[in-house]
């Protein structure tokens, strides 16, 4: 993988030219560039001593990010679970939540990008009959791998376009930083954005326009319609600067054909009627007096606090790059420029196009970022070869080559944002992953004989209903979630129907304005199980069960960061010793009712 003469440009000083009018190069010349210009790819590589890794390599090294990601990441979006792992285990074991995006009245959500997650489950759980909670893994680390390709194709579509040394500041973005490694495995629409983006934006810079339109379309009719702005640039390149409508139009249409009208097909046969679910979401988030907002509202500032959080000094970097290329353009002589790259105000727009956009909207969530996480990257790593560059024209002066002299920049900023990411990403796992553990705990009861199978057990939530993460960590099909009244006053799931045509049934008591539904509680007499957090404080309507030990055992607990209580730096970002001490933590409780125990205890005598 030879470096693109874009990594050429501005390489040497004014005081070197003397050196390299000297070399020879057995190339011939194109157009106007003259001989002495040129620097073959085995010479430019021998002076500056430039390592990368391998298409291969880098390739082990996403992989093994990802699996990380897989493993310890934890849920970090109720959307997650009620919209998409639990449709998922209702398709596959007849039981699950339903939200009212499901419901046939208002079919917002798309049986089919389901499908292609439940599939591979499903020939998974035929194959080699594993417990659910196995199933649940094993897509995660699927869609893990599906990242890492789509990572590895965008890093060497970037090592064509932008270079080798702004690809490895990406590769090196995409392994350590949190925001990759929260949104790599999520079972969410814009996770699949993000890959189509990888795919889409790496075709585009390979010239593959084709592929580039096809994966757009992808990415905006089968998970997200707004995604299609990323497109905008691919189709901006296509129509004015080629001129190539004919292929634009073809690709359009053949993706229309190939996605949209067997995606219609199949979501109109799963709702009992004509159903363009696409189409529905865009109706109902820009043509309806509520929409979105419903769910709440940010300050125009939450995606910068959220961008540093999970990509630190890339993100701030990012945002800069504009300037910094303006800078290089200004102040360093360019020896070299092909037409055959794109401008970089057409390359990189995608990403500040997505910001202006989406930072305008008042309700704004961590997962609007996920399809322009990669150009993050990227353009953070164009900031940081700009100031390379401009370090060794302004400071260092004299010498062969830029990153010769400014090396310990760019170690710097590596590892500034690996420690930081990897940091990052310590405090989510240790201070959030307390609500999986607590139900692998359940998972252990029932492996270990504390359980019956055959009994029909509720385990139930009350305001940690959001931190659910799916049925597919109950034991077995005989456990059933159950809502418990808390301060949240807006819509909760109901279970799907149970019949054979149980996804076209319009379930009674939903709305789409986020108004609560009492059908949802059931009396706590009811609960063999309860999940709650112990902050220490209770409501009328938020009791404190960990302190009624007359009715309730503690089974398990594990620590939970109280975030209103802790450090803000500290919390955010893992620190030994330092985030122990500035932290203050709750504890998350697996509380088993007294009452039923000892009804099964005298059922056995």
């Amino acid at each position: 993988m030879a470096p693109s003469n874009r990594q050429r440009n501005h390489t040497s000083s004014p005081n070197s030219k003397k050196d390299n009018n000297s070399k020879k190069n057995p190339r011939k010349p194109s157009g106007n560039i003259r001989k002495e210009e040129i620097i073959t790819n085995h010479e430019f590589i021998d002076q500056v001593g430039l390592f990368y890794p391998s298409n291969d390599t880098a390739f082990k090294a996403l992989l093994s990010a990802r699996f990380c990601a897989a493993v310890w990441s934890h849920i970090s979006d109720c959307d997650e679970t009620y919209n998409y792992w639990e449709p998922s285990h209702y398709l596959l074991f007849g039981k699950g939540m339903q939200t009212w995006e499901y419901s046939p009245e208002y079919a917002l959500r798309s049986y089919t990008y389901l499908m292609i997650h439940v599939v591979p489950a499903w020939l998974y759980h035929v194959l080699l009959q594993p417990n659910k909670m196995l199933m649940f893994y094993f897509s995660r680390c699927l869609l893990g791998l599906c990242c890492a390709l789509c990572e590895v194709y965008f890093y060497k579509s970037v090592c064509r376009e932008f270079g080798i040394h702004v690809a490895r500041v990406v590769l090196v973005a995409l392994l350590f930083n949190a925001g990759m490694f929260i949104s790599s495995t999520a079972f969410l629409p814009s996770t699949f954005s993000m890959y189509m983006t990888l795919l889409s934006l790496g075709a585009w810079y390979k010239r593959k326009y084709e592929l580039a339109v096809f994966t757009t379309a992808l990415s905006a009719f089968l998970s997200w319609p707004f995604a299609a702005l990323i497109g905008i640039p691919i189709a901006v390149d296509l129509l004015f600067r080629r001129k190539d409508w004919w292929l634009f139009l073809q690709w359009s249409l053949i993706a229309c054909v190939a996605i949209l009208l067997p995606m219609a097909r199949i979501d109109s046969l799963y709702y009992g009627r004509l159903v363009v679910a696409p189409l529905n979401i865009v109706m109902y988030n820009v043509f309806t007096s509520h929409g979105p907002d419903l769910y709440g509202t940010e300050p125009w500032y939450f995606y910068f606090i959220n961008g540093f959080l999970n990509f630190n000094i890339i993100f701030v970097a990012a945002l800069f790059t504009p300037l910094a290329l303006v800078a290089v353009k200004l102040l360093v002589p360019v020896k070299l420029h092909s037409a055959q790259f794109l401008p970089y105000w057409l390359s990189l727009a995608p990403l500040y196009l997505w910001l202006a956009v989406f930072c305008l909207q008042p309700h704004k969530e961590e997962r609007f970022l996920y399809p322009v996480y990669p150009l993050i990257c990227l353009c953070g790593g164009v900031t940081i070869d700009c100031v390379q560059k401009l370090w060794f024209r302004l400071i260092i002066k004299s010498g062969l080559h830029y990153l010769n002299h400014t090396m310990f920049l760019l170690l710097s900023a590596l590892a500034i944002t690996s420690a930081m990411g990897l940091s990052r990403t310590l405090a989510l796992y240790k201070g959030y992953s307390a609500p999986m553990e607590v139900f692998i705990e359940l998972n252990k009861l029932t492996a270990e004989g504390g359980l019956s199978p055959e009994q029909n057990i509720n385990i139930c939530m009350g305001k940690e209903w959001y931190r659910y993460p799916s049925s597919f960590f109950l034991p077995s099909e005989n456990w059933q979630l159950q809502f418990l009244q808390s301060e949240f006053r807006g819509q909760l799931p109901q279970s799907f129907s149970e019949l054979e045509n149980g996804t076209m049934i319009s379930p009674n008591n939903m709305n789409d304005a986020n108004k609560e539904e009492p059908s949802r509680y059931v009396d706590v007499s009811s609960c063999h199980f309860i999940v709650d957090l112990d902050t220490g404080t209770e409501t009328e309507r938020e009791p404190n069960y960990s302190l009624q030990t007359d009715k309730w055992t503690i089974v398990k607990s594990v620590p939970f960061l109280d975030a209103a209580r802790s450090h803000k730096i500290f919390r955010a970002f893992y620190i030994p010793v330092l985030w122990e001490k500035h932290c203050q933590f709750s504890n998350y409780n697996l509380l088993k009712a007294k009452k039923h125990t000892r009804q099964n205890h005298n059922k056995s005598l």
